[in-house]
């Protein structure tokens, strides 16, 4: 293995008669206490469990400390040197600094090497192999063969915060300065992703879903292997044991995976399981473990860029939600969280179920436990009024069951997480946890059947068995069959890779302020709305009466052009745009200002002035309006399309009088509320409302050839991928990703705008929300539940849609479509603000980089820049902008009793636009 220089370890020694307990934490010398060992003295590693209970403590044995003579130098600290029995002899007798370490060494250059042997208070460490290799192997993918995931790693079993529940781990290990190298190479982003430990980790559910088993081949190598959930059929993942490994130390292992197993599964200690409970954990009918060829495996520095996409990890903070530890004291609520002793008087109860009750605890990051058994009841109190109730020895809360509680149901962990805001002010994000699957079905039927009829006003018993299937189905687990996935991950990582640095991609805009804007720096206005140019490299940001001009740079930067202040209708009057739209070749703007909705207003660009009126119709309102198609601001197309309530029309700039042509209208007697539309590049439709239904078109004038059942919640943003394919509609608390494909029948093949879904084979959205533990931070952080702004694809014109793009109070949120369609939990990475997110879309024609309006700012930020949602890119590195703007008063991110409270615009410096 050759010489290698041995780090040194801080120990902490703390005198206990009649051992001494020993903890690792960190790489550095530190004073011991007043009666150290003298030279040559060994201790030995000492678990404080019983060892009758956990034979397998006892591979940490052979590994001693020694206590060395005092360095010079060192004003009384002691060096410390760790090892095996061998190697501290041989120190012992040569004094040398450098030595020839063996295999079993290798375990103590691992990142966080006192938790590895220790454990961390809670999440300790039961068993451990030192080292080895962990493959990806898909012998049945043609995504390749073969990929290695860590070259020289440790293998581990670790306890987690939930009883009866444990983690499978593997852990990289770095050659020396290889760990400093490579956060050299990252950035200033090296740190978090430090903190976060999540790419030099892998970690996963211990459970009989895994198959785990062991194995040993004719050449003598030991494997472990245990199947990939998120992957392929047939995918594995092996962890290649090194030959110095002792086969007893593997029995022991697997053994140790057993009991972790069977507890798992019944709840229950080891102690009580025999021989024959445990062989169940065995699968002998498994195919043997596919060979790990190491001939087309990617780098290693590739292996940590990329791993994280293609294996699933289990970050800590998602364990944290499903792993609760009990609150201490006194950070209990001493109480209900207000008085719920006298709550509304149940006209129907829809469910009473027992469960567990948790609080979302900041400090630690995860729920915590506050009562064993609660019974959470909810009812109907009024006429389309709901209530849940939560009591246990005594009752804890109560609140009004609406779709703004940011309801998310996470059926791996049995759990429904809710935020609330109690009297004093304070955000809360509470968990109840169900015993079953069933059981917490139950719960979700009466919460979706609450939600559905208060925003509906009609009873659940009313609409057909299928339609009550169809919006439960969505709200659950993802169903919707995947979509086949062409192309290799690596290429998407490969062009990750080939962004440019961050710092070059991303920038601030500082205002260049002219005379009249440093005389209205006390207007208050803020960013509003953006519109991003597709024809011409430019992006126009409303602010109050004002509209900022930006060019897109060749370095993908944006560079304020000029100000169009002082928008005014034709007569002269002053408005504020309340929606816009790029028209005829990005040289005018189509307004609607938030005084008279019948009318709209064309501005032409390059005159900066507001040159016509509009009356669309005396008696329709024009609710929302769209392109032709979904690229007709690149051409010189002057109709266009609007909804009203209960209408689909066409708008005609032409003709005379009003602009709304009456043969292409499609109008409904009843009011379906529509609220948004968005058209394909062919011009086919699709209309949503706010009851949350959705209706697909192939031309105007006629009726929709697809109506998507209402799941309850308003759908607020549509958009659709330009061949039809994907439509996503965003509501407040998620998204709805459809596939408008049909896989079968008559119409295999075709498009829901072309042809009608059978009643037994409508799509089944995906829902893209958050994870509940992420829902969780993001309310402590701000104080203000989920309110997603409308989800978009990238787009252009022969581009594929690979990305959607959406933001929430300071958060902006991007999902890789090709994992979403994976099943991957959490497919999303984050980038956070200072201030509230107003506006965000894809520059055209690239999904690397995205626009954003802050409401002082504005910038172009390189999707590279997003990182995973961990505890540490939550709470973010917030600083001021070049320019130093802040928020105003009414854009701060929390309010004083929230977990946290940025200060506003009007606390630091008013800032012109």
């Amino acid at each position: 293995m050759g010489e290698e220089k041995r780090r040194l370890y801080e120990i902490e020694i703390v005198k206990r008669t009649p051992i001494l307990n020993l903890h690792i934490t960190t790489a550095t010398p530190i004073k011991l206490p007043n009666e150290p060992g003298k030279r040559g003295t060994r201790y030995q590693l000492l678990s404080s469990r019983n060892r009758r209970e956990h034979p397998e403590d006892d591979l940490f044995a052979p590994y001693l400390l020694t206590a060395m003579e005092p360095e010079e130098a060192a004003g009384g600290k002691y060096t410390l040197f760790l090892g095996t029995p061998e190697t501290v002899q041989r120190r012992i007798k040569t004094n040398e600094q450098e030595l020839h370490p063996t295999s079993a060494d290798k375990m103590f250059v691992l990142r966080n090497v006192g938790k590895l042997i220790f454990g961390s208070g809670v999440q300790e460490s039961l068993i451990e192999l030192p080292q080895g290799q962990l493959y990806l192997v898909r012998p049945l993918s043609p995504k390749g063969y073969s990929e290695l995931i860590f070259k020289d790693a440790a293998i581990r079993i670790r306890r987690t915060n939930q009883d009866f529940h444990f983690q499978l781990v593997v852990q990289r290990a770095f050659e020396e300065g290889e760990e400093e190298l490579l956060a050299e190479e990252e950035g200033d982003d090296a740190e978090i992703d430090a903190l976060a430990s999540e790419r030099d980790e892998k970690t996963f559910l211990l459970d009989e879903a895994l198959h785990f088993r062991v194995e040993t081949r004719d050449g003598g190598d030991s494997v472990i292997a245990w199947r990939d959930l998120s992957g392929d059929t047939g995918d594995v993942y092996e962890f290649v044991c090194d030959a110095a490994v002792p086969p007893n130390q593997l029995q022991l292992f697997l053994r140790a995976a057993q009991k972790c197993q069977y507890e798992r599964k019944y709840r229950k200690s080891n102690t009580t399981a025999s021989e024959e409970d445990l062989r169940q954990f065995e699968f002998h009918q498994e195919l043997p473990i596919p060979p790990a060829s190491p001939i087309n495996s990617p780098s290693l520095t590739r292996s940590i860029d990329s791993t994280e996409f293609m294996a699933p990890t289990t970050p800590s903070k998602q364990r944290a939600a499903a792993s609760p530890t009990t609150i201490p004291e006194d950070s209990k609520p001493s109480g209900p969280i207000y008085d719920v002793s006298n709550p509304p008087k149940p006209k129907e109860i829809y469910a009473s179920i027992t469960a567990e009750l948790h609080v979302y605890d900041p400090q630690p990051g995860h729920f915590a436990l506050v009562d064993d058994s609660v019974v959470a009841t909810v009812s109907e109190v009024g006429k389309w009024e709901y209530w849940l109730q939560i009591e246990g020895k005594k009752p804890w809360l109560g609140t009004a069951v609406v779709s703004d509680f940011s309801p998310v149901f996470d059926f791996q962990f049995f759990s429904f997480v809710f935020n609330h805001f109690s009297p004093d002010g304070a955000a809360r994000s509470w968990l109840l946890r169900f015993k079953d699957q069933p059981t917490l079905e139950r719960f979700q039927e009466a919460i979706m059947q609450a939600i559905w009829e208060r925003l509906n006003e009609t009873k659940w018993a009313k609409i057909q068995e299928k339609e009550r299937d169809y919006v439960l189905d969505s709200m659950g687990a993802l169903t919707m069959e995947d979509a086949p996935l062409e192309e290799e991950e690596d290429e998407e990582e490969e062009e990750e890779e080939e962004a440019e640095d961050e710092g070059i991609r991303s920038d601030v805009y500082d205002s260049e302020e002219d005379e009249e804007e440093e005389q209205e720096k006390d207007d208050h206005e803020i960013n509003s709305q953006l519109a991003v140019g597709y024809k011409h490299d430019r992006s126009f940001v409303v602010r109050g009466s004002k509209i900022g001009v930006f060019s897109h740079t060749y370095d993908n930067r944006l560079k304020f052009a000029t100000n169009i202040s002082k928008v005014t209708t034709p007569k002269g009057k002053l408005m504020n745009p309340k929606k816009v739209m790029l028209h005829g070749e990005d040289r005018d703007l189509i307004i609607q200002n938030n005084v008279d909705p019948n009318k709209l207003y064309r501005m032409d660009i390059e005159y900066g002035k507001v040159v016509d009126e509009w009356n669309v119709h005396d008696d329709i309102p024009v609710i929302n309006f769209a392109p032709e198609n979904k690229f007709a601001q690149m051409t010189s197309e002057q109709t266009f399309l609007g909804v009203s309530n209960n209408a689909l029309f066409r708008v005609d700039p032409r003709l005379a009088g009003n602009k709304l042509v009456d043969s292409d209208m499609k109008q409904y007697a009843s009011k379906n509320d529509f609220s948004s539309l968005a058209t394909t590049e062919k011009g086919y439709i699709a209309v949503a409302s706010n009851k949350g239904d959705i209706r697909l078109f192939d031309r105007l004038g006629i009726r929709a050839k697809t109506q998507l059942p209402a799941l309850g919640d308003p759908i607020t943003g549509m958009d659709v991928s330009a061949d039809g394919r994907w439509i996503l509609g965003t509501t407040q608390n998620y998204i709805l990703l459809v596939d408008a494909m049909q896989k079968d029948g008559k119409n295999e093949g075709k498009l829901g705008f072309e042809k009608g879904f059978s009643a037994d084979t409508k799509p089944r959205p995906r829902r893209l929300a958050l994870t509940p533990e992420h829902v969780a931070q993001f309310y402590h952080e701000t104080g203000k539940p989920i309110s997603f702004t409308a989800a978009k694809f990238n787009t252009g014109e022969g581009v594929e849609e690979t990305s959607i793009i959406t933001a929430t109070g300071p958060y902006i949120i991007e999902w890789n479509l090709k994992r979403v369609l994976r099943g991957t939990k959490a497919p999303y990475k984050i980038k956070r603000y200072e201030d509230e997110v107003k506006a965000d879309d894809f520059k055209f024609g690239s999904d690397k980089n995205v626009i954003v309006a802050l409401p002082n700012e504005v910038n172009m930020v390189a999707k590279q820049s997003f990182r995973k949602p961990t505890r540490e890119s939550i709470i973010g590195n917030v600083r001021i902008s070049s320019g130093g703007h802040r928020s105003s008063l009414a854009n701060k991110i929390g309010t004083p009793l929230s977990g946290r409270y940025k200060l506003g615009r009007d606390d630091i410096v008013n800032s012109p636009y």
